[in-house]
């Protein structure tokens, strides 16, 4: 099984579900993509096809046994886009909180995040994604020590490096034509209160990936993986 982070995230943040899979006999990979966590931080543009050629060097070195892929937000897309050019080394694919394309509206809050990054650095960043990508139930007893919360992202995420992950959608082109090459069994989740990525945007996916089934996530926003983990 491998895990792919989504933006600003790290590997640390799957132990949970790690510990959880391993005890149930399975081999589990997380990993931090380029320019991310404790990796590389290339200080040129980093495109979306490297993250799926390392990706796909790590998921050789497993050997021939079957493997599940699934990744979040940003790191679900890099997921979408390996099942497009390999799926035939996958036996399953769990893309959660993610899109084949750009709405308008997400276009627009990816600008807007992207020239907050560039102005503000990785802590305004952070200070805006956090209440847009999860609960006041999570957040509430936390408020008064988000500052400790976020120094783990603030530490291993550089901020030139963010913003050339985000500048890997200046000429992002839809995944949509290519989503029916996806022939493996695909468990698409969404939370039930993501606006970043609306229901819109999952059933385009449900609708193209032939043998695929959408799951709502009761009560969760975008980042549920970090909810449901802590």
């Amino acid at each position: 099984m491998f895990f792919v982070n989504g933006l600003t995230q790290y590997a640390a943040l799957w132990t949970t579900y790690r510990d959880a899979l391993i005890a149930r006999q399975f081999r589990v990979a997380t990993f931090d993509l380029l320019g991310q966590g404790d990796t590389d931080k290339p200080s040129l543009f980093i495109r979306q096809d490297d993250q799926v050629a390392a990706l796909h060097l790590l998921i050789n070195q497993l050997g021939d046994g079957p493997v599940f892929l699934s990744g979040i937000s940003f790191g679900g897309l890099i997921a979408l886009r390996y099942a497009i050019a390999h799926g035939d080394k996958l036996a399953g694919l769990v893309p959660m909180s993610c899109f084949a394309e750009l709405s308008p509206q997400l276009l627009l809050i990816g600008n807007a995040m992207r020239i907050g990054l560039i102005l503000g650095g990785t802590s305004y960043l952070q200070d805006l994604l956090l209440p847009m990508n999860l609960s006041d139930n999570w957040l509430r007893p936390l408020v008064k020590n988000l500052d400790a919360v976020k120094r783990q992202g603030w530490l291993v995420n550089d901020v030139y490096a963010l913003q050339n992950l985000m500048e890997s959608f200046l000429d992002f082109e839809p995944l949509t034509p290519q989503l029916s090459a996806i022939r493996i069994p695909t468990m698409i989740l969404k939370g039930e209160f993501d606006f970043l990525t609306p229901r819109a945007l999952h059933e385009t996916l449900r609708v193209h990936i032939p043998d695929s089934a959408l799951v709502i996530i009761p009560r969760a926003f975008h980042a549920f993986t970090l909810e449901k983990w802590h």
